[in-house]
């Protein structure tokens, strides 16, 4: 007997196939008997009788012996003898191995074997187009596997085995095609990658390419919690993550304890002509190929598409953890899930994780620095950002830089949250406000509260107590000009993020009920990224209740309470802005962390802020007087900026140095925009060019 297979459970697998192709010598032999007339020349379309005598006398397929015939039930004898033996010395026999995740009796692997052996001995394809009448049909029929299997087309009970609720065909290892003929002319199919799986081959479906991840091992609370679940008689685990929750590494590790590394599945990565509910079975299929449980997720994305998928992901016999931003809807399946909130991982095991993704990349001064990031990132992002940070580095030719960190963070940010508001990356630091000392005290007490939250409210315990969301909200109170959208570019940056602008546009809707939804949609996007939210003009959306004096004023009141609620729930930084501070809802004012007040610029201050829009690369000339200018016009830093870029202009175009009559000029034409008159007792000496300027318009 000549057997090319390397290991027992080849040798397994070649010694039962061999006892295929014996039933399908047999199979042959009855049908020509059976045959009223052998000597048709269009027997078996083109497979003469000479050619099956070829094909079986022939050269064997990799696997099978040569000469099976009645050595076939001996030689699986002492394969199988071989198999206990070597299951016995701690070595998996694949083939056994997959009966019992599947759950298969011993027809199940009968019928599969049947199945699959064309694609392991190419003489078997001819042979079933002979057994079939019909060469084009080379998969065995059902028909013609319950036969060869040995059981009877007529039973009730073995035709089941071949039914969608079957095991074969319910965990992938058979598909059924041509569901339009008659049973038992339907084809069997044993997918390439069962197939593969018997042979050895560990190489994942490639339907599951792009999408399969690998999680990160951290020390996070709940693992144990989730294990002791699954040992309790759980299938199925709903884990409820936020940003930066470890919500795959605890249920890597829960089920690692109880059944091996996991399959881990990211179905955010899902293209749109992706099929959830196939690429749910094949990630359940390679699960428990692999004989082991399933980590998948997040589920929100995917629920929005139908929930068939997270049906076939919630019923499978496996262990199973589905994880997602929302909350588990029974809807889903019929399987009660043991539910679960994801943990945070402590500063200290994020700051490891950091420096293990680096891989010893960062200099000591960054690796300390690392710690003081208030980026929201779960374990998996983490590595990718280093990755991004190392990339970027080595781009650049240099060591690696703490900003090199912070970017690579922002780029996991999502992009969902970019089709609703402006992204500012920061320009400006702390040096570039012009603002009371005590104003800019607060704004640095704000940003390091937004970077020790963690810290304060978690391993302190400070936020245990509260319903309040972890995050931190602040309002900028003052007129236009003073500085208010700036400082929270500066606090970005300050922190290494992004600065995003609601754009209230898209935000506020006439039709009732609507602004709501575009918030909701704002403040879940928001949730997914590692940003500072803006609401420039904030008092237009989180305006004062009113008395209620008809419907409108009811559903207004109603918006604003909504509002109310899900600033609390925000886990994120967010900075309302005004001009009018009275006109914030004083319910608002009590949930809010900081309020900073933003006065007009005084005498010296205006002077700093004169001189900072003119220090660029403009040409002046001799004649500016910046003292002048500061104490004249009580004017705010957006208006000074306004005049002296518009003075810049007027210069260009004289094709002269800037100088105080630009200058003036440009205030008057600031003053006639605000509404305010140009007067001599402000204007002093250069009234005149003001003067002509307001007649000539």
């Amino acid at each position: 007997m000549i057997i090319t297979a390397v290991d027992a459970s080849t040798r397994h697998l070649a010694a039962r196939l061999a006892v295929v192709e014996a039933r399908v010598r047999a199979a042959v032999a009855r049908r020509r008997i059976d045959d009223p007339d052998p000597d048709d020349r269009f027997r078996g379309l083109y497979v003469s009788e000479t050619q099956v005598d070829a094909l079986l006398g022939g050269e064997p397929g990799p696997l099978l012996p040569a000469a099976p015939g009645p050595d076939a039930a001996a030689a699986l004898g002492a394969a199988e003898a071989e198999a206990d033996a070597a299951e016995s010395a701690g070595e998996p026999i694949r083939l056994r191995a997959l009966a019992r995740a599947f759950g298969l009796d011993p027809l199940d692997v009968e019928l599969l074997l049947v199945a699959l052996a064309p694609d392991l001995d190419p003489r078997l394809e001819r042979l079933y187009g002979y057994l079939h009448d019909d060469v084009s049909r080379r998969r065995a029929s059902a028909g013609l596997a319950l036969e060869l299997a040995g059981a009877g087309t007529a039973s009730g009970a073995a035709r089941a085995r071949l039914r969608p609720g079957g095991p074969l065909v319910r965990g992938g290892l058979l598909v059924v095609e041509d569901g339009e003929r008659p049973f038992l002319t339907r084809a069997l199919r044993a997918p390439d990658r069962v197939t593969a799986h018997l042979l050895g081959d560990a190489t994942p479906d490639q339907a599951l390419d792009g999408i399969l991840a690998e999680a990160v091992d951290v020390d996070v609370a709940g693992a144990d919690l989730l294990a002791s679940a699954f040992r309790a008689g759980a299938r199925l685990a709903y884990v409820r993550e936020r940003v930066g929750t470890a919500a795959v590494a605890l249920a890597a590790r829960a089920i690692q304890s109880v059944a091996g590394p996991p399959l881990v599945v990211d179905l955010g990565r899902l293209g749109p002509a992706d099929d959830p509910r196939e690429i749910a079975a094949a990630a359940l299929r390679e699960a428990r190929l692999r004989d082991t449980g399933l980590v998948a997720g997040p589920l929100d994305l995917v629920a929005e598409r139908g929930t068939g998928a997270i049906r076939t992901l919630a019923e499978a016999p496996c262990p199973v953890v589905l994880h997602g931003a929302r909350g588990w809807d029974p809807g889903w399946s019929r399987t009660v899930p043991f539910l679960m909130e994801a943990g945070l991982p402590s500063s200290a095991e994020r700051h490891r994780v950091w420096l293990g993704a680096l891989d010893g990349s960062a200099p000591a001064h960054v690796g300390e620095a690392i710690a003081r990031l208030p980026f929201r990132l779960a374990p998996e992002q983490v590595v990718r950002a280093a990755t991004a940070a190392r990339i970027a580095a080595g781009a650049a030719g240099r060591p690696l830089e703490l900003d090199d960190i912070a970017a690579g963070a922002r780029a996991q940010n999502a992009a969902g949250l970019e089709r609703l508001a402006r992204r500012i990356a920061p320009r400006v630091g702390w040096t570039d406000l012009v603002l009371p000392v005590a104003t800019i005290e607060q704004l640095r007490e704000l940003a390091a509260r937004a970077r020790h939250l963690d810290r304060v409210l978690v391993e302190w315990g400070m936020g245990r107590t509260s319903l309040k969301g972890r995050g931190v909200t602040a309002l900028f109170a003052g007129d236009s000009g003073t500085g208010k959208t700036m400082s929270a570019e500066v606090i970005a940056g300050a922190l290494g993020l992004d600065l995003y602008v609601i754009d209230l546009s898209t935000v506020v809707d006439k039709y009732i009920g609507e602004t709501e939804k575009n918030l909701d949609r704002v403040f879940t996007e928001a949730d997914r990224v590692n940003g500072v939210l803006l609401f420039d003009e904030a008092d237009a959306v989180f305006g004062k209740r009113s008395e209620v004096k008809d419907a409108r004023d009811r559903y207004a009141n109603v918006e604003v309470a909504y509002l109310l609620q899900r600033m609390e729930l925000f886990d994120g930084m967010a900075i309302l802005t005004t001009n009018l501070r009275a006109n914030v809802d004083e319910a608002f004012l009590r949930r809010l962390d900081a309020i900073v007040d933003f006065p007009l610029p005084e005498v010296d201050d205006r002077r700093r802020l004169w001189a900072r829009n003119l220090a660029a690369a403009v040409p002046l000339g001799d004649d500016i007087d910046l003292g002048f200018l500061a104490a004249a016009f009580k004017l705010s830093g957006g208006n000074i900026r306004n005049i002296a870029v518009g003075a810049a202009f007027l210069a260009a175009e004289a094709g002269r140095p800037l100088g105080m009559v630009d200058l003036v000029r440009e205030t008057g034409r600031e003053y006639r925009k605000l509404g305010r008159l140009c007067v001599e007792a402000e204007f002093g000496r250069y009234f005149p060019l003001v003067a002509v300027a307001a007649e000539g318009s």
